[in-house]
Protein backbone atom coordinates (compact mmCIF):
# COMPACT_ATOMS: atom_id res chain seq x y z
CA UNK A 1 0.00 0.00 0.00
CA UNK A 2 1.62 3.30 -1.45
CA UNK A 3 2.35 6.14 1.84
CA UNK A 4 2.78 9.40 1.63
CA UNK A 5 5.93 10.72 3.13
CA UNK A 6 4.78 12.60 6.07
CA UNK A 7 1.85 10.32 6.60
CA UNK A 8 1.28 10.46 10.65
CA UNK A 9 2.50 14.01 11.04
CA UNK A 10 0.06 16.60 11.67
CA UNK A 11 0.64 20.38 11.96
CA UNK A 12 -1.09 23.44 12.70
CA UNK A 13 -1.16 26.14 10.88
CA UNK A 14 -1.42 29.95 11.53
CA UNK A 15 -0.11 31.03 8.44
CA UNK A 16 -1.83 34.09 6.50
CA UNK A 17 -0.88 35.59 3.03
CA UNK A 18 2.19 33.68 1.06
CA UNK A 19 5.00 32.92 3.63
CA UNK A 20 3.74 30.50 6.06
CA UNK A 21 0.98 29.41 4.23
CA UNK A 22 3.54 28.24 1.51
CA UNK A 23 5.54 26.43 4.26
CA UNK A 24 2.32 24.84 5.23
CA UNK A 25 1.41 23.86 1.96
CA UNK A 26 4.76 21.96 1.01
CA UNK A 27 4.13 19.79 4.28
CA UNK A 28 0.64 18.99 3.06
CA UNK A 29 2.35 17.78 -0.54
CA UNK A 30 4.73 15.60 1.55
CA UNK A 31 1.51 13.86 3.16
CA UNK A 32 1.05 15.89 6.58
CA UNK A 33 -2.07 16.30 7.71
CA UNK A 34 -2.04 20.58 7.62
CA UNK A 35 -4.84 21.95 9.47
CA UNK A 36 -4.92 25.45 8.63
CA UNK A 37 -6.23 27.65 11.84
CA UNK A 38 -8.32 30.55 10.51
CA UNK A 39 -11.31 32.98 12.04
CA UNK A 40 -14.21 34.71 10.86
CA UNK A 41 -12.95 37.73 13.19
CA UNK A 42 -9.96 38.01 10.89
CA UNK A 43 -9.44 36.45 7.84
CA UNK A 44 -6.41 35.25 5.73
CA UNK A 45 -5.71 38.12 3.92
CA UNK A 46 -5.97 36.22 1.09
CA UNK A 47 -9.04 34.86 1.51
CA UNK A 48 -10.11 38.87 0.97
CA UNK A 49 -7.57 40.32 -1.39
CA UNK A 50 -8.35 41.71 -5.14
CA UNK A 51 -6.70 39.35 -7.83
CA UNK A 52 -4.90 40.63 -10.66
CA UNK A 53 -6.29 38.90 -12.94
CA UNK A 54 -9.94 38.00 -11.80
CA UNK A 55 -10.87 41.22 -10.07
CA UNK A 56 -11.73 41.44 -6.19
CA UNK A 57 -12.75 38.24 -4.92
CA UNK A 58 -15.86 39.59 -2.99
CA UNK A 59 -16.35 36.08 -1.64
CA UNK A 60 -13.95 34.55 0.65
CA UNK A 61 -14.42 31.31 -1.36
CA UNK A 62 -13.81 32.50 -4.41
CA UNK A 63 -9.79 33.88 -4.00
CA UNK A 64 -7.14 32.26 -6.72
CA UNK A 65 -4.26 33.63 -4.28
CA UNK A 66 -5.52 31.37 -1.80
CA UNK A 67 -5.97 28.31 -3.27
CA UNK A 68 -2.65 28.52 -4.43
CA UNK A 69 -0.96 28.54 -1.64
CA UNK A 70 -3.21 26.52 0.58
CA UNK A 71 -3.65 23.06 -1.46
CA UNK A 72 -4.19 19.70 0.26
CA UNK A 73 -4.76 21.38 3.62
CA UNK A 74 -8.19 21.17 6.50
CA UNK A 75 -9.65 24.42 7.83
CA UNK A 76 -11.29 25.25 10.91
CA UNK A 77 -12.20 28.03 12.09
CA UNK A 78 -11.81 29.42 16.09
CA UNK A 79 -12.56 32.70 17.26
CA UNK A 80 -8.55 33.19 19.17
CA UNK A 81 -9.41 36.30 20.78
CA UNK A 82 -12.15 34.18 23.35
CA UNK A 83 -10.73 31.91 25.83
CA UNK A 84 -12.64 29.15 24.95
CA UNK A 85 -11.00 28.99 21.34
CA UNK A 86 -7.48 29.32 22.57
CA UNK A 87 -8.29 25.79 25.21
CA UNK A 88 -9.60 23.95 21.96
CA UNK A 89 -5.81 25.07 20.16
CA UNK A 90 -4.36 23.86 23.50
CA UNK A 91 -6.05 20.44 22.77
CA UNK A 92 -4.87 20.06 19.17
CA UNK A 93 -1.60 20.66 20.15
CA UNK A 94 -1.05 18.11 22.53
CA UNK A 95 -2.41 15.84 19.09
CA UNK A 96 0.08 17.52 16.77
CA UNK A 97 3.76 17.40 15.71
CA UNK A 98 4.34 21.00 14.60
CA UNK A 99 2.88 23.93 15.00
CA UNK A 100 3.44 26.90 11.94
CA UNK A 101 2.92 30.50 12.21
CA UNK A 102 4.47 34.12 10.31
CA UNK A 103 2.91 36.56 12.76
CA UNK A 104 4.74 39.51 14.22
CA UNK A 105 6.67 38.49 16.86
CA UNK A 106 5.37 38.65 20.13
CA UNK A 107 1.88 38.08 18.89
CA UNK A 108 1.35 34.23 19.29
CA UNK A 109 2.56 34.94 23.07
CA UNK A 110 -0.46 37.56 23.05
CA UNK A 111 -2.65 35.11 22.10
CA UNK A 112 -1.65 32.23 24.58
CA UNK A 113 -0.31 30.01 21.81
CA UNK A 114 3.70 31.02 22.44
CA UNK A 115 6.31 28.56 22.29
CA UNK A 116 6.67 28.59 26.10
CA UNK A 117 3.11 27.73 26.94
CA UNK A 118 2.85 25.11 24.05
CA UNK A 119 5.97 23.44 24.95
CA UNK A 120 4.69 22.31 28.31
CA UNK A 121 1.40 21.15 26.55
CA UNK A 122 3.60 18.87 23.63
CA UNK A 123 7.32 19.05 24.75
CA UNK A 124 7.84 16.78 21.45
CA UNK A 125 6.29 19.32 19.43
CA UNK A 126 7.96 21.55 16.67
CA UNK A 127 7.04 25.05 16.15
CA UNK A 128 7.91 27.15 13.47
CA UNK A 129 7.84 30.77 13.85
CA UNK A 130 8.37 33.41 10.78
CA UNK A 131 8.67 36.97 10.91
CA UNK A 132 10.07 39.64 9.16
CA UNK A 133 13.28 40.41 11.38
CA UNK A 134 13.04 37.15 13.73
CA UNK A 135 12.27 36.79 17.48
CA UNK A 136 14.86 38.81 19.06
CA UNK A 137 16.49 42.15 18.06
CA UNK A 138 15.91 45.63 18.20
CA UNK A 139 13.60 45.27 15.20
CA UNK A 140 11.97 42.37 15.90
CA UNK A 141 8.20 43.70 15.98
CA UNK A 142 8.67 45.56 12.36
CA UNK A 143 6.07 44.42 9.99
CA UNK A 144 6.74 43.33 6.75
CA UNK A 145 5.75 41.81 3.26
CA UNK A 146 7.50 40.80 0.44
CA UNK A 147 8.69 43.59 -1.03
CA UNK A 148 9.77 44.81 2.74
CA UNK A 149 11.59 41.28 2.62
CA UNK A 150 13.54 42.47 -0.47
CA UNK A 151 14.39 45.57 0.81
CA UNK A 152 15.71 44.25 3.99
CA UNK A 153 17.81 41.27 2.73
CA UNK A 154 20.11 43.48 0.15
CA UNK A 155 18.63 41.42 -2.87
CA UNK A 156 16.75 44.59 -3.96
CA UNK A 157 19.90 46.53 -3.77
CA UNK A 158 21.43 44.16 -5.88
CA UNK A 159 17.81 43.61 -8.67
CA UNK A 160 18.12 46.05 -11.31
CA UNK A 161 20.15 47.83 -13.94
CA UNK A 162 22.83 50.72 -12.80
CA UNK A 163 20.66 53.39 -13.94
CA UNK A 164 18.00 52.37 -12.24
CA UNK A 165 16.48 51.99 -8.97
CA UNK A 166 16.31 49.19 -6.45
CA UNK A 167 13.98 46.46 -8.36
CA UNK A 168 11.44 44.18 -6.42
CA UNK A 169 10.97 40.70 -6.44
CA UNK A 170 7.19 40.41 -5.11
CA UNK A 171 5.81 37.16 -4.15
CA UNK A 172 8.98 34.78 -5.10
CA UNK A 173 10.54 36.39 -2.35
CA UNK A 174 7.06 35.04 -0.26
CA UNK A 175 7.32 31.70 -1.53
CA UNK A 176 11.81 31.43 -0.73
CA UNK A 177 10.83 32.17 2.49
CA UNK A 178 8.26 29.79 3.44
CA UNK A 179 10.57 27.06 1.38
CA UNK A 180 12.91 28.16 3.93
CA UNK A 181 10.85 27.61 6.62
CA UNK A 182 8.91 24.06 5.56
CA UNK A 183 12.99 22.89 4.91
CA UNK A 184 14.11 24.44 8.47
CA UNK A 185 11.01 22.55 9.86
CA UNK A 186 11.24 19.44 8.45
CA UNK A 187 15.31 19.11 10.09
CA UNK A 188 13.70 19.81 13.48
CA UNK A 189 11.15 17.12 12.78
CA UNK A 190 14.40 14.52 12.08
CA UNK A 191 16.18 16.13 14.87
CA UNK A 192 13.17 14.64 17.09
CA UNK A 193 12.84 11.24 15.93
CA UNK A 194 16.35 10.63 17.08
CA UNK A 195 16.11 12.45 20.58
CA UNK A 196 12.22 12.59 21.33
CA UNK A 197 12.10 16.31 22.02
CA UNK A 198 10.56 19.28 20.28
CA UNK A 199 12.32 22.69 19.61
CA UNK A 200 11.34 26.04 18.63
CA UNK A 201 12.43 27.06 15.03
CA UNK A 202 12.87 30.97 14.81
CA UNK A 203 13.18 31.91 11.12
CA UNK A 204 13.62 35.19 10.28
CA UNK A 205 12.48 36.65 6.57
CA UNK A 206 15.13 39.08 6.23
CA UNK A 207 18.03 36.51 7.08
CA UNK A 208 16.22 33.66 4.62
CA UNK A 209 16.83 36.41 1.74
CA UNK A 210 19.93 37.56 2.95
CA UNK A 211 21.39 34.34 2.97
CA UNK A 212 20.58 33.60 -0.43
CA UNK A 213 22.79 36.24 -1.58
CA UNK A 214 25.55 35.12 0.71
CA UNK A 215 28.31 35.89 -1.81
CA UNK A 216 27.73 39.84 -2.47
CA UNK A 217 27.86 39.76 1.59
CA UNK A 218 30.90 37.65 2.06
CA UNK A 219 32.37 39.74 -0.95
CA UNK A 220 32.29 43.12 0.60
CA UNK A 221 33.48 41.22 4.19
CA UNK A 222 36.73 40.60 2.28
CA UNK A 223 37.32 43.48 0.23
CA UNK A 224 35.16 46.36 1.50
CA UNK A 225 33.67 46.35 -2.00
CA UNK A 226 29.88 47.21 -2.30
CA UNK A 227 28.26 45.71 -5.28
CA UNK A 228 26.26 47.22 -7.65
CA UNK A 229 23.33 46.38 -9.77
CA UNK A 230 24.49 44.96 -13.09
CA UNK A 231 21.33 44.73 -14.67
CA UNK A 232 21.51 40.97 -17.12
CA UNK A 233 25.46 41.21 -16.90
CA UNK A 234 27.21 38.48 -14.26
CA UNK A 235 30.29 38.92 -12.48
CA UNK A 236 32.45 36.96 -14.58
CA UNK A 237 30.38 35.72 -17.73
CA UNK A 238 30.07 37.34 -20.53
CA UNK A 239 27.86 37.17 -23.40
CA UNK A 240 25.43 36.99 -20.28
CA UNK A 241 22.02 38.70 -21.16
CA UNK A 242 18.65 37.96 -22.90
CA UNK A 243 18.70 39.70 -26.32
CA UNK A 244 15.91 40.61 -28.62
CA UNK A 245 14.51 38.37 -31.33
CA UNK A 246 11.89 38.21 -34.24
CA UNK A 247 8.40 38.88 -32.87
CA UNK A 248 6.98 41.22 -30.53
CA UNK A 249 8.92 41.28 -27.21
CA UNK A 250 10.40 38.08 -27.89
CA UNK A 251 13.89 37.28 -26.16
CA UNK A 252 15.84 34.98 -26.02
CA UNK A 253 18.73 34.04 -22.86
CA UNK A 254 21.93 33.20 -23.27
CA UNK A 255 24.93 32.42 -20.91
CA UNK A 256 28.65 31.30 -21.87
CA UNK A 257 30.78 30.35 -18.81
CA UNK A 258 33.90 29.74 -20.51
CA UNK A 259 36.16 29.53 -23.61
CA UNK A 260 35.07 26.46 -24.83
CA UNK A 261 31.33 27.76 -24.86
CA UNK A 262 32.38 30.74 -26.60
CA UNK A 263 34.28 28.42 -29.13
CA UNK A 264 30.72 26.07 -29.53
CA UNK A 265 29.06 30.09 -29.66
CA UNK A 266 31.15 31.15 -32.64
CA UNK A 267 30.28 27.72 -34.68
CA UNK A 268 26.84 28.28 -34.05
CA UNK A 269 26.83 31.35 -35.96
CA UNK A 270 29.57 30.46 -38.39
CA UNK A 271 32.28 31.93 -37.32
CA UNK A 272 31.60 35.44 -38.02
CA UNK A 273 34.35 38.22 -38.34
CA UNK A 274 33.25 40.01 -35.28
CA UNK A 275 33.42 36.78 -33.24
CA UNK A 276 37.10 36.42 -34.12
CA UNK A 277 38.03 39.78 -32.95
CA UNK A 278 41.11 39.41 -30.55
CA UNK A 279 39.08 41.66 -27.86
CA UNK A 280 36.97 38.27 -27.54
CA UNK A 281 39.58 35.78 -27.04
CA UNK A 282 39.56 34.92 -23.58
CA UNK A 283 36.71 35.71 -20.75
CA UNK A 284 38.37 38.54 -19.22
CA UNK A 285 38.53 40.55 -22.89
CA UNK A 286 34.67 39.97 -23.40
CA UNK A 287 33.23 40.58 -20.11
CA UNK A 288 35.28 43.72 -20.25
CA UNK A 289 33.75 44.87 -23.71
CA UNK A 290 30.42 43.43 -22.95
CA UNK A 291 28.64 46.17 -24.00
CA UNK A 292 29.87 45.75 -27.70
CA UNK A 293 29.34 42.28 -27.46
CA UNK A 294 26.03 42.04 -26.69
CA UNK A 295 24.78 44.79 -29.28
CA UNK A 296 26.65 42.48 -31.82
CA UNK A 297 25.04 38.90 -30.06
CA UNK A 298 21.85 41.49 -30.05
CA UNK A 299 21.94 41.92 -34.28
CA UNK A 300 22.65 37.97 -34.78
CA UNK A 301 19.41 36.87 -32.76
CA UNK A 302 17.02 39.86 -34.21
CA UNK A 303 16.76 38.12 -36.97
CA UNK A 304 15.67 34.83 -35.79
CA UNK A 305 12.77 33.39 -33.15
CA UNK A 306 13.68 32.63 -29.59
CA UNK A 307 13.34 29.18 -30.21
CA UNK A 308 15.81 28.80 -32.99
CA UNK A 309 18.36 30.56 -31.17
CA UNK A 310 17.97 28.32 -28.72
CA UNK A 311 17.81 25.09 -29.99
CA UNK A 312 20.77 26.20 -32.52
CA UNK A 313 23.18 27.12 -29.36
CA UNK A 314 21.34 24.03 -27.24
CA UNK A 315 22.48 21.26 -29.59
CA UNK A 316 26.40 22.56 -29.62
CA UNK A 317 26.29 22.52 -25.78
CA UNK A 318 25.67 26.55 -24.91
CA UNK A 319 22.89 27.36 -22.22
CA UNK A 320 20.10 28.81 -24.20
CA UNK A 321 16.44 29.29 -23.86
CA UNK A 322 13.53 31.25 -24.68
CA UNK A 323 12.78 34.01 -22.09
CA UNK A 324 8.89 32.55 -21.00
CA UNK A 325 5.82 34.31 -20.96
CA UNK A 326 2.42 33.09 -18.72
CA UNK A 327 1.16 32.18 -22.24
CA UNK A 328 4.46 30.08 -23.28
CA UNK A 329 5.11 27.99 -20.19
CA UNK A 330 1.27 27.02 -20.33
CA UNK A 331 1.54 25.98 -23.88
CA UNK A 332 4.93 23.98 -23.15
CA UNK A 333 5.46 20.59 -24.36
CA UNK A 334 7.44 19.40 -21.99
CA UNK A 335 5.74 21.07 -19.07
CA UNK A 336 2.79 19.28 -20.27
CA UNK A 337 4.42 15.58 -20.27
CA UNK A 338 5.96 16.39 -16.62
CA UNK A 339 2.41 17.44 -15.51
CA UNK A 340 4.02 20.58 -13.81
CA UNK A 341 -0.06 22.61 -13.97
CA UNK A 342 -2.52 20.25 -13.08
CA UNK A 343 -6.67 20.88 -13.31
CA UNK A 344 -8.40 20.31 -10.15
CA UNK A 345 -12.21 20.79 -9.61
CA UNK A 346 -13.49 23.20 -6.66
CA UNK A 347 -16.79 23.35 -5.76
CA UNK A 348 -17.54 26.86 -5.86
CA UNK A 349 -14.47 28.26 -8.49
CA UNK A 350 -15.10 25.38 -10.68
CA UNK A 351 -12.23 23.91 -12.49
CA UNK A 352 -9.09 25.43 -11.50
CA UNK A 353 -5.86 24.95 -13.37
CA UNK A 354 -2.65 25.28 -10.39
CA UNK A 355 0.96 24.63 -9.99
CA UNK A 356 1.95 21.94 -8.58
CA UNK A 357 5.34 20.51 -6.47
CA UNK A 358 8.37 20.57 -8.01
CA UNK A 359 9.34 17.80 -7.07
CA UNK A 360 8.71 13.99 -7.57
CA UNK A 361 9.25 11.63 -5.38
CA UNK A 362 8.79 7.88 -7.33
CA UNK A 363 8.05 6.25 -4.31
CA UNK A 364 5.83 8.67 -2.27
CA UNK A 365 4.22 10.61 -5.29
CA UNK A 366 2.27 13.84 -4.24
CA UNK A 367 -1.53 13.60 -4.54
CA UNK A 368 -2.87 17.19 -5.12
CA UNK A 369 -5.98 18.24 -3.41
CA UNK A 370 -8.24 21.86 -3.54
CA UNK A 371 -7.06 24.15 -1.17
CA UNK A 372 -9.98 24.38 2.07
CA UNK A 373 -13.52 26.07 2.83
CA UNK A 374 -13.59 28.37 5.24
CA UNK A 375 -14.29 26.22 8.31
CA UNK A 376 -14.87 22.77 5.64
CA UNK A 377 -12.98 20.67 8.62
CA UNK A 378 -14.60 21.83 11.85
CA UNK A 379 -16.88 18.67 11.93
CA UNK A 380 -13.30 16.50 11.77
CA UNK A 381 -11.25 17.97 13.66
CA UNK A 382 -13.61 19.26 16.31
CA UNK A 383 -15.95 16.29 16.64
CA UNK A 384 -13.43 13.04 15.63
CA UNK A 385 -10.20 14.38 16.59
CA UNK A 386 -11.14 16.30 19.86
CA UNK A 387 -14.28 13.96 20.34
CA UNK A 388 -16.31 17.25 20.97
CA UNK A 389 -19.81 16.22 21.48
CA UNK A 390 -22.66 17.48 18.73
CA UNK A 391 -24.04 19.48 21.73
CA UNK A 392 -20.91 21.37 22.97
CA UNK A 393 -19.94 21.44 19.38
CA UNK A 394 -23.33 23.47 18.35
CA UNK A 395 -22.85 25.36 22.16
CA UNK A 396 -19.11 26.66 20.84
CA UNK A 397 -20.73 27.84 17.56
CA UNK A 398 -23.73 29.86 18.86
CA UNK A 399 -20.93 32.00 21.19
CA UNK A 400 -18.85 32.35 17.82
CA UNK A 401 -15.74 30.31 19.53
CA UNK A 402 -16.00 27.85 16.16
CA UNK A 403 -17.86 30.01 13.50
Amino acid sequence: MQTELLQGVRVLDFGSAWAGPYAGQIMAYMGAEVIKIESRRHLDVNRERSDAMSGAAADVELSILFHDVNMNKMSVTIDLTQPKGVELVHRLVKLSDMVMENFRAGVMDKLGLGYATLQKLNPTMVMVSISTCGQTGPSRSYAGYATIFNALSGLADLTGYPDGPPTEIRGGTDLRVGTTAAFAGLAALCHRMGTGRGQHVDLSAWESISCLIGDFILGYGMNERPFSRMGNHDESMAPHNCYPCQGDDKWVSIAIGSDAEWAAFRRALGEPKWALQERFADALGRWEHQDDLDRLVAAWTRSRTPAQVAEGLQRVGVAAFPVMSSADLFADEHLKRRGVFPEMEHPRMGKRTVVGPPWKFSATPTTLRRAPLLGEHNEYVFGQLLSLPPEELERLAQEGVVK
